[in-house]
């Protein structure tokens, strides 16, 4: 027994080292064919967020073509509405805020600044240029309407440019609307390659996983959609003229635990620190807005519709979105938290396995020790001593499980 051991530590090596392989094999294929899977990915999340509204209309009695018809003619229509409304809006609350840069540099220089001198005794002005920072903002917003039309002139001179542009456009829905017809389908049939003695942990890890990923794309977008719009109508109703811009701006980067509420209060206060005509009484609603927004997150939406099956520490978070940022540019930070969350479900069953495995039990595992201690700990507790005796036969190496046979016979 003790000669095999070797060999069977060896195989069991190799059949790891073999599937690792086949892990950086694939990665290495998905980011060679990046530049085509972006519609791929693309319609397979929106079939995925949309196919548990199709199999409710399914068991209500509708066939799976029409539920497939009405969930995609509704992704349509949101998509539509939001760019007739949302964009119209913004762009004139971006105008705005343009116009309000030249007081707010003001502010900073005449009042800011000299408050913040004069409690800490640094001179900011020194290592400071508000006016140079104001103006580099203000340049960086104005080419930001150029951005379009570059775009548009990179990809007017690229014929494969074009073609793939769209191609994309044109995939995306049809994608989109085939992940959403046979999405219950293409889980049978992955499923039903995963080895029998397998199943049941891939199944788990599965369903966790999908718990995890519902509770940040179906749920944590949900509360950032509510939270930015609790800000932007709040803000709005108050007064603030910049108010839906900030609103969605805090609402939007909420992801990242109390992220989106600093940058939106530091945001908002400015503004209405500088916006004509306004008094204290502005600054004051302003923060009672964005205190109401959080007591709404804190005690009725995150808990309803979050939950806390995403389980990730705020340092994780950041950390996840730069990595994600840093490797793959937008679309990296865009995937960067679902990754994550499934990745945390991966490292909790590592950690499972290895504290119940005999390197994490040390030498005490291989000596019988542990064993011993177990069937100690139940019969002092009034446990079944059988029970712990054969779990601790079971651990044992052949030649002491005969010596503890002999010892019980002679005893």
């Amino acid at each position: 027994m003790y000669a095999n051991e070797p060999m069977a530590d060896i195989a069991r090596f190799l059949k790891r080292l073999q599937w690792g392989v086949v892990v950086l094999a694939v990665l290495w294929l998905i980011w060679a064919l990046g530049p085509i899977l972006s519609p791929f990915v693309l319609g397979a999340l929106l079939g995925w967020l949309g196919d548990p509204l199709v199999d409710r209309l399914e068991r209500s009695g509708r066939s799976r073509n029409v539920a497939v018809a009405l969930v995609f003619t509704l992704m349509v229509l949101l998509l539509v509405l939001a760019l007739l409304i949302l964009v119209p809006m913004i762009e004139r609350q971006v105008v705005t805020l343009l116009d309000l840069l030249p007081r707010v540099q003001e502010w900073v220089m005449g009042t800011a600044m000299p408050w913040i001198e004069q409690r800490t005794g640094v001179e900011l002005a020194g290592w400071l240029d508000p006016q140079a920072m104001i103006g580099l903002l203000r340049e960086h917003w104005q080419e930001a309407g150029g951005v379009a039309a570059s775009v548009f002139g990179y990809v007017s001179r690229s014929g494969m440019a074009v073609v793939a542009w769209v191609a994309n456009i044109v995939l995306l829905p049809l994608l989109t609307f085939y992940f959403l017809r046979d999405w219950d389908k293409l889980v049978e049939r992955v499923a039903a390659l995963v080895p029998r003695d397998r199943i049941g942990t891939v199944s788990r890890l599965a369903h966790e996983s999908n718990d995890v990923l519902s509770a940040f794309l179906r749920g944590q977008i949900l509360v950032m959609i509510a939270l930015g719009a609790i800000y932007a109508v709040g803000l709005t109703l108050v007064g603030l003229k910049v108010g839906l811009l900030i609103g969605l701006i805090a609402g939007l980067i909420s992801f990242v635990p109390y992220l989106g509420t600093a940058v939106g209060v530091v945001l908002g206060l400015i503004a209405a620190f500088v916006q004509p005509g306004a008094d204290f009484t502005l600054v004051l609603m302003v923060a009672a807005v964005f205190v109401a927004g959080q007591m709404i997150e804190g005690y009725v939406l995150t808990p309803r519709i979050v939950g806390d099956r995403i389980g990730l520490h705020p340092m994780a978070v950041i950390f996840a979105i730069m990595a994600g940022g840093q490797l793959f540019g937008f679309i990296g930070m865009l995937m960067a938290l679902p990754v994550a969350a499934v990745a945390n479900v991966l490292l909790r069953f590592a950690q499972e396995r290895y504290t119940r495995s005999r390197l994490y039990a040390g030498d005490a595992a291989g000596d019988g020790a542990m064993p011993a201690v177990a069937g100690t700990a139940t019969a002092a507790a009034g446990g079944a001593q059988p029970e712990a005796d054969g779990a601790a036969v079971e651990d044992m190496p052949a030649g002491q499980v005969a010596e503890a046979t002999t010892e019980k016979e002679s005893e």
